[in-house]
């Protein structure tokens, strides 16, 4: 017994020891990450849940567009430091440039009247020699043929990702893969919420839709048909997924001319379009991959392309698993690009232009790791876990501080961590919106428009900024926002039913509670309650699932209560809220709108008519059509910026101010924090696939991290002392005892 009891101290000494010498070796216990990536040249960020859709044809979020940003390559990019956004060659010689012709053919002047424009042509012309990134669906077998078409689950067993496929292949980018894609954007199954935009501009998109419309419900009739009562439509199409024959119907909108070149044509003037083709809606798409993931045993496993897109962007996905993390790698393939070396003239001065002409992209890989709640993740970014960070409410007053003059600066304790800030107003809108569908909060009728501007009134939203946004945020009169032709300021672009103009102060001010319900009187709800006297009750959806926005949604029940009127909260995941506003299955929500491109026809088409989302699957998430504004937007939307066009747009802001289908909200004012490791680091509003230029000094970032979460040793070393001599006399003893059993 004494011996074994040796033993045992023996073997914890020794690893009290060793544990010691392990931690004074550079070891941090309380590292995430595995051990071989210490040191290496990875950027580690977060993402809070899973995106839907990573398809190029249906995606139009910005976190799904922080993935397929980086993997897919549509025509051409905006410059990374230029402002205003200039658009310039990715996949391209150069940026499209449009040939406008008349009935006869004859070829227009730049700037000639919309009105005249019988064919806008588009030829782009892409770079030859860009190869895609390694993928299964290229591998081909000993005889040519596509090795992983036609298999069955025996196949791929255990495989799960695309990954764990033995074997991959590659081909160069050619033009009918663009076309495959534009002709992807009217597949019926896909569901592309911009097709009733692009219906309008490409000749011939809207028949063409039609056509793969019909072929669908006839391949599923005479499945049905074959199959009988047994059949199930969603059953069937999992284990026989239904590919549809593009080419079998024609396309006079997308011409090819060889495998590097292909032109788009348009059936009216369209300015807007080139920016269209900065988009992810507009990157090639392999009719390989498609065909590879639409099959059965793929499906099942959902190994899709939703999941596992492919391209020629700077990175391909290596792992995609959303209940941990997602991780993009450097796609071996990439073709030569390099870091941009012009910018704006503070950009040198800022060590923007230290990398010119440097082969992009620097950094090998990018891990996106689920984070769902804010502290966690903003605790983890101070500890040097993640290389950037936003900043939220809970984490602002230890981040930030404003000087007297109202300047943003960083507190202290972040400036000792060498942690930048970066801020911008964004090009976006956040806003609270009715479902004009609604018999309750919907409709034209002028009690109706009074119940929703009583609660545009009610909806403080500078209180809304001052509380969750720290005063990041500029109040919102319409839905431009600034930096986009159309937006105006000051007293010039108030809005007349929610604030009032201060002559003595120079500012607007919102209306009171009491002009709130004197409206809310007149649409016939006295103190909330209908001619019956029932309380009006009106439900609201949002995406808010973290328990740090109760705070927001009691705000909103507050303000509500002030008129009177019960405010019933729903809220759900984001992909479940996506899909009550598909169907329409909401009275009041909140949302917003990052600019696709800088341009006000993107802001004003979120009200199109046409657009709604539950009639035409649209992006007008409200289900607003109001005649006259409809008008105004067709005139408006192809127009060059002009004083024509801003007297237009006058007349639509007045137009929608008084409807209310929108409480305004605000335009975010962007607070982004990083580490001092990270390099290249500037807002890009408009551009998806930034990451390319971003470096790490990784070395740095080691360092860092270790002095940051290096262990306190000494309860450690205190408590090794007193075991270490408590075990003396036992130690003793049993060396006696042995010694006297030897002789």
């Amino acid at each position: 017994m004494p011996g074994l009891v040796l033993n045992k101290r023996l073997y914890l000494i020794s690893a009290l020891v060793c544990t010691f010498f392990l931690l004074s070796g550079g070891c941090t216990p309380n590292n995430p990450y595995r051990s071989e990536e210490r040191g290496k040249n990875f950027f580690y960020t977060t993402f809070t849940e899973e995106p839907k859709t990573l398809d190029p044809a249906r995606s139009y979020s910005s976190d799904q567009y922080a993935l397929i940003g980086q993997i897919l390559e549509p025509p051409v990019q905006y410059h990374y430091l230029k402002r205003p956004y200039t658009l310039v060659p990715l996949t391209t010689d150069s940026v499209p440039e449009v040939a406008y012709y008349d009935i006869s053919g004859d070829r227009l002047p730049q700037d000639v009247s919309p009105d005249k424009v019988h064919r806008a042509v588009y030829e782009i012309r892409i770079k030859k020699g860009i190869m895609y990134q390694e993928h299964p669906a290229f591998a081909r077998g000993p005889d040519g043929e596509p090795l992983y078409i036609g298999i069955t689950e025996t196949d791929i067993k255990g495989i799960w990702e695309i990954k764990d496929f033995p074997v991959t292949g590659t081909r160069e980018l050619v033009s009918d893969d663009y076309i495959y894609q534009i002709m992807r954007l009217a597949d019926p199954q896909l569901h592309c919420p911009i097709l009733p935009i692009l219906e309008k501009y490409i000749l011939g998109l809207e028949e063409f839709s039609e056509a793969l419309k019909r072929d669908l419900e006839e391949i599923r009739k005479a499945r049905k048909e074959k199959a009988g009562a047994a059949y199930s439509q969603a059953i069937d199409e999992r284990k026989n997924p239904i590919i549809l024959d593009y080419k079998k119907h024609p396309l006079p909108g997308v011409e090819k001319v060889d495998d590097y070149t292909f032109r788009v044509i348009l059936k009216k003037k369209y300015p807007q379009f080139v920016y269209w083709l900065a988009m992810p809606f507009f990157s090639p798409v392999p009719e390989e991959a498609v065909r590879f993931y639409k099959q059965g045993p793929m499906q099942e496993k959902n190994i899709t392309i939703e999941r596992f897109p492919v391209g020629t962007g700077p990175y391909r996905m290596e792992t995609n698993n959303p209940n941990m993390e997602v991780v993009l790698i450097k796609n071996e393939n990439y073709h030569p690009e390099t870091y941009p070396e012009s910018g704006d003239p503070p950009d040198r001065d800022a060590g923007l232009l230290d990398d010119a002409g440097k082969l992009l992209p620097f950094i090998e890989k990018i891990i996106f790791k689920l984070e769902k709640e804010d502290i966690p993740r903003w605790n983890k970014f101070l500890q040097g876990y993640y290389d950037n960070s936003g900043i939220t409410s809970d984490s602002f007053d230890q981040a930030v501080t404003f000087s007297v003059e109202g300047r943003a600066d960083l507190t202290d304790f972040i400036k000792e961590k060498d942690i930048r800030l970066i801020t911008s107003v964004r090009p976006s809108t956040f806003y609270t919106g009715f479902n004009m569908l609604d018999p309750v909060v919907g409709g034209l009728g002028t009690d109706k428009q009074k119940l929703r501007q009583a609660i545009s009134i009610a909806l403080d939203y500078e209180e809304f900024i001052e509380i969750f946004a720290n005063g990041r945020g500029i109040p919102a009169m319409n839905p431009l926002p600034p930096g986009i032709f159309g937006y105006e300021m000051e007293k010039a672009g108030l809005n007349p039913h929610v604030y009032d103009w201060d002559e003595t102060r120079g500012r607007p001010v919102r209306k009171s509670i009491e002009e709130a319900k004197r409206l809310l009187e007149e649409a016939g709800y006295p103190g909330g309650r209908d001619r019956e006297g029932k309380p009006l009750v009106i439900t609201f959806d949002n995406a808010w699932t973290g328990p740090e926005n109760s705070p927001m949604i009691n705000w909103f029940r507050k303000r509500f209560k002030l008129m009177g009127i019960q405010l019933e909260n729903r809220t759900t995941d984001y992909n479940r809220f996506q899909d009550k506003m598909f169907k329409g299955n909401f009275q009041f929500f909140f949302w917003g709108w990052n600019a696709d491109y800088p341009d006000p026809e993107n802001f004003f088409f979120l009200l199109y008519g046409p657009n709604g989302k539950v009639n035409h699957q649209g992006e007008n998430a409200v289900n607003y059509e109001n005649g006259e504004f409809d008008r105004l937007f067709r005139k408006m939307e192809n127009m060059d910026n002009t004083l024509e066009r801003m007297a237009i747009i006058r007349e639509m802001t007045r137009i929608l101010q008084k409807d209310a289908p929108w409480v305004w909200g605000y335009h975010p004012v962007a607070f982004v924090l990083s580490h001092g490791w990270v390099g290249n680091l500037k807002s890009n509003a408009m551009a998806n696939n930034t990451m390319k230029y971003i470096d790490i000094d990784s070395g740095t970032r080691k360092d860092r991290r270790y002095v940051w979460n290096r262990p306190n040793f000494r309860p450690l070393v205190i408590i090794g002392i007193i075991f270490i001599a408590g075990s003396i006399p036992t130690i003793y003893t049993v060396i006696r005892r042995f010694r006297g059993g030897r002789k």
